[in-house]
């Protein structure tokens, strides 16, 4: 059974930084595109960014590009998301998501492409 749990997520105030992490079980995720997502209250479901299976290649939305890194570690089996310069519309539950194809070489941004996701992590920015 593969489990993604989040962790990291926190009350910080705007302009400042927060990381999180994604520990998964039960997969490899080494061998698979890691992507993490955010939903706001009323809003749907966005792409934030994902990574490719080697680390090689990433994608971020516009939205955070310049201020979020995603980076991972395949020995541990983790995905990181570096958030810096937050934003008060930041503000959201943060999701990781693992790719269901096996070293996929594209990355999608539909969540319908991710078929694994952690339970979430709350980020909240203060004004």
């Amino acid at each position: 059974q593969v489990q993604l749990v989040e962790s990291g997520g926190g009350l910080v105030q705007t302009g400042g930084s927060l990381r999180l992490s994604c520990a998964a079980s039960g997969r490899t995720i080494s061998n698979y595109i890691m992507g993490w997502f955010r939903q706001a209250p009323g809003k749907e479901r966005e792409f934030v960014t994902a990574i490719t299976w080697s680390g090689g290649s990433t994608y971020y939305a516009d939205s955070v590009k310049g201020r979020f890194t995603i980076s991972r570690d395949n020995a541990k089996n983790t995905v990181y998301l570096q958030m810096n310069s937050l934003k008060p519309e930041d503000t959201a539950v943060y999701y990781c998501a693992t790719d269901s194809r096996y070293r996929g070489s594209y990355i999608y941004t539909q969540s319908r492409s991710y078929d694994y996701w952690g339970q979430g992590t709350q980020v909240t920015v203060s004004s």
